[in-house]
């Protein structure tokens, strides 16, 4: 059952439930060379190396290892009797069904657990010998031989096809020796795509579960952070977000929390790996709090999600200033920008992100590659990072700053600021922001609205920092807020529209 490194010979898959005691998942690359999937993975083909589990133990080898084509083998061996054991009091008791049950011979959420564990460091994107290659997109194939499928193929291909892959399903007959049985819930699923391999792992984190739709260990309160954590630069864009966080969560009160939160990130989470540097190295030192009035007026919106109503007051607000070059820093994969490129009195529009990833999405969003030449010459994308000085930054009428300031360290905020407010000097800056006070309203929230946030503002900080940018930098600014109003907390966003003076 296991291979040696440098093998040519493909782990035999079973197509029949039943037959064997252990689960398995492939990962294969034709990228030359294709060894340096072992750097990816962190796990060596020339080595079998085991790790134990609560419920079993998990084996990653490589049945195949050439320059040509290598495949990296994630084996689990459960142990139902041990599973069962471990079981905490509050769980149900299914007595018989404790022990004989379909986790033995099909990936579940056990499973996603393990290749989250065994893999955590591919999973996060990090390679220190070939870092530019966990950054980048390669060919993958991933092959589960058995895979729960809750409302057959036609769910697999609704869930990994938005994201880029190309789908096979094979149903799994309930027993070949009587066709006339049908179908099981099972499939034979082969993902193949030109994707990063950590972008791959963290999307089979959570989805595995999703398509079996079950879980097999105790939700807490963290469950909705560990989707956002895992689906958070991908799964507000998904056709079936929904689904997926229904499945995923299982429980009424956790899905209705994710889903708000979801609305709310929409396209605007950031595509970055948590622990990396979302900004670059400050270049100047934090500048003392100056006084400076401060207008405060009411933004009133309509009960839509909260990140269409950003999208919506932030455009109306540009329409309102009358400008006609918008650059919107920290686009990701360009939601606003799309907006903006469907606004005809924007005569030049663009987009600058630190995230190479992101910039490739926002292209494909707006169809870059299909422009007529009049069209691609209105629309620039590129790569920066707020805290480093960058000619192409200036020349615009207005900039954006959409959820993007809480991302950053404070102690770099200051070289944002010289940044945009001081080198590029648009004349007008737009910030949005959370308001921290309004976190109450999130049921179950315990911490902040998104794994990545620095830090989230109330209402007297940001009014605070928007006095102090704009009376250093030679601006006026009025606060507004987005989202629907509570009495004592305010609105969910919280919008600075900075204006220079003359």
């Amino acid at each position: 059952m296991r291979g040696s490194a440098g093998s040519t010979n493909q782990h035999a898959s079973t197509k029949v439930v039943g037959n064997t005691d252990e689960v398995y998942l492939t990962i294969s690359t034709t990228h030359r060379p294709a060894t340096d999937l072992g750097y990816l993975l962190h796990k060596h083909p020339d080595r079998v190396q085991q790790f134990t589990q609560s419920f079993g133990v998990a084996t990653v080898f490589y049945p195949q290892a050439t320059v040509e084509r290598c495949t990296a083998a994630l084996l689990l061996e459960i142990d139902p009797v041990r599973l069962a054991r471990g079981r905490t009091r509050n769980l149900p008791d299914f007595s018989l069904g404790q022990y004989v049950n379909d986790r033995s011979y099909a990936v579940s959420s056990l499973f996603a657990v393990t290749l989250a564990e065994v893999f955590s460091t591919a999973r996060i994107g990090r390679c220190a010998s070939h870092q530019d290659l966990a950054d980048t997109p390669i060919p993958l194939q991933i092959r589960i031989p058995v895979l729960p499928c809750r409302g057959g193929p036609a769910i697999a291909h609704r869930i990994f096809e938005p994201l880029g892959w190309q789908v096979v399903a094979d149903p799994i007959a309930l027993d070949e020796a009587f066709p006339q049985w049908g179908a099981s819930r099972y499939v034979d699923l082969t993902l193949t795509g030109t994707v990063r391999l950590a972008d791959a792992l963290t999307q089979l984190h959570v989805l595995l579960p999703v398509l079996d739709e079950s879980k097999h260990y105790w939700q807490g309160p963290d469950e909705v952070d560990k989707l956002l954590r895992s689906g958070g630069d991908w799964l507000a864009g998904h056709p079936e977000a929904e689904l997926i966080t229904r499945r995923y969560l299982s429980r009424t009160g956790y899905t209705r929390v994710a889903l708000e939160r979801l609305a709310e990130l929409g396209d605007d989470a950031p595509t970055d790996d948590p622990a990396e540097d979302w900004c670059a190295t400050p270049t100047s030192d934090a500048v003392e709090p100056v006084a400076s009035p401060v207008t405060t007026e009411p933004l009133t919106t309509a009960r839509t999600p909260l990140n269409r109503q950003r999208h919506d007051a932030v455009l109306a607000e540009l329409l309102d200033l009358g400008v006609s070059s918008v650059i919107d820093l920290g686009c990701g994969p360009g939601a606003f920008l799309e907006r903006l490129v469907r606004t005809p009195s924007f005569t030049k529009v663009a987009g600058s992100d630190v995230s190479t990833r992101s910039l490739h999405q926002a292209a494909r969003r707006l169809h870059l590659d299909t422009m007529t030449e009049r069209q691609a010459d209105r629309v620039e994308l590129f790569q920066g990072a707020l805290t480093y000085e960058d000619p192409r930054y200036a020349g615009f009428d207005a900039a954006v700053l959409m959820e993007v300031v809480e991302h950053v360290d404070p102690s770099r905020l200051p070289a944002l600021e010289s940044v945009v407010f001081g080198t590029a000097s648009p004349g007008a800056v737009l910030v949005t922001t959370p308001n921290r006070e309004h976190n109450v309203h999130y049921d179950g929230l315990t911490g902040m609205r998104h794994p990545d946030h620095r830090f989230e503002w109330d209402r007297d900080e940001f009014a605070t920092w928007c006095a102090r940018v704009a009376a250093t930098h030679g601006y006026s600014v009025v606060i507004r807020g987005i989202g629907d109003p509570e009495a004592a907390t305010g609105h969910p966003t919280q919008l600075g529209v900075f204006t220079r003076d003359a």
